[in-house]
């Protein structure tokens, strides 16, 4: 049929193109809002290390990093303070954002209350983990993290 269509002199067209008006997909993005994570960053006495870093991993804390640190204030002010040891560490933890106001709340009374135990914590959000198994030990989820066979 299509040779004796070009045989007359008819030449099919082909239908116009329409302008789709195609949706394109949302842009999807890996978020996780069921469990995020924080960096906790606490500076301590050298001689409370050991007692604040088992303290943050009681709250399922897997994963921590001891920074040795030093004071910077200058002699003269550290006597006016009746301050002598200027050895700190800097204690750095990675904490389930639902479990941070009672990490603060016992580090906070732990400062008030325990001898030579002052210092300071605060927090800064962790917006992306690569991998689904990493984001899992950090997060201290066992479901997620399984060994591979």
């Amino acid at each position: 049929m299509a040779e004796n269509d070009k045989r007359r002199g008819i030449i099919k067209r082909r239908p116009p193109k329409t302008e789709k008006t195609a949706v394109k997909p949302a842009v999807q993005t890996n978020t996780v809002t069921s469990n995020p994570l924080k960096l906790l960053v606490t500076v301590v006495n050298r001689s409370k290390t050991e007692f604040y870093a088992d303290l943050i991993q009681s709250f399922d804390v897997n994963l921590q990093a001891v920074v040795l640190a030093q004071g910077t204030a200058d002699a003269n002010m550290l006597r006016y303070l009746g301050l002598t040891d200027t050895s700190k560490v800097v204690i750095l933890s990675v904490v389930q954002t639902e479990k941070l106001p009672d990490v603060l709340y016992i580090l906070d009374e732990k400062f008030k209350t325990v001898r030579d135990g002052k210092g300071i914590a605060f927090t800064i959000p962790l917006t992306s983990v690569i991998g689904k198994l990493l984001f899992g030990f950090l997060s201290n989820n066992k479901s997620v993290v399984k060994e591979e066979k």
